[in-house]
């Protein structure tokens, strides 16, 4: 049985390794080689212990194991991740955590969200009610240039 929890600074190793994973499967279809390996191998960003310890990472479990991971910048209002390991997908673990997000940003007023969607997620929030706004480019802290998908989400549902 699929359970969520709040993330905890103690998770970051272990969710960064899932994200890792989740980069190497996920997005090795949509992105080169070149941008693939530098990515993956990226350290934990910066803002990871403070958006964790300020209560905006949600962890989705079953038996102990962590099966994704999803982060809410509380303060703006931008999803920064939402990974799922790739060999727990097709199971709707994304979106139970992409409605966990919404309710905490609704919890706090907020009536937007906002992301830089890698390619091969655009698809994903598309069907979770997000619109493209823009094609981009992330200068991503490891060097590279990642294209992505700005999209955001407005009024959505009640509690």
């Amino acid at each position: 049985m699929l359970t969520l929890r709040s993330a905890l600074l103690a998770d970051i190793d272990a969710m960064w390794a899932l994200r890792t994973r989740a980069v190497r499967h996920g997005c090795a279809g949509h992105y080169p080689a070149e941008v693939l390996g530098p990515w993956s191998a990226a350290a934990v960003p910066r803002s990871y212990p403070g958006l964790v310890a300020g209560g905006g990472a949600v962890i989705a479990q079953a038996q102990g194991a962590m099966l994704g991971y999803a982060i809410l910048d509380l303060a703006s209002g931008e999803v920064d991740a939402v990974f799922v390991d790739p060999a727990a997908g097709g199971r709707g673990i994304g979106n139970t955590m992409l409605a966990a997000l919404e309710r905490m940003a609704l919890e706090r007023g907020r009536t937007r969200l906002y992301l830089s969607a890698s390619l091969n997620a655009v698809a994903f929030y598309r069907a979770a009610g997000f619109v493209v706004l823009r094609a981009a480019v992330y200068a991503h802290p490891c060097g590279i240039a990642l294209d992505c998908v700005e999209m955001e989400k407005r009024c959505f549902g009640a509690i």
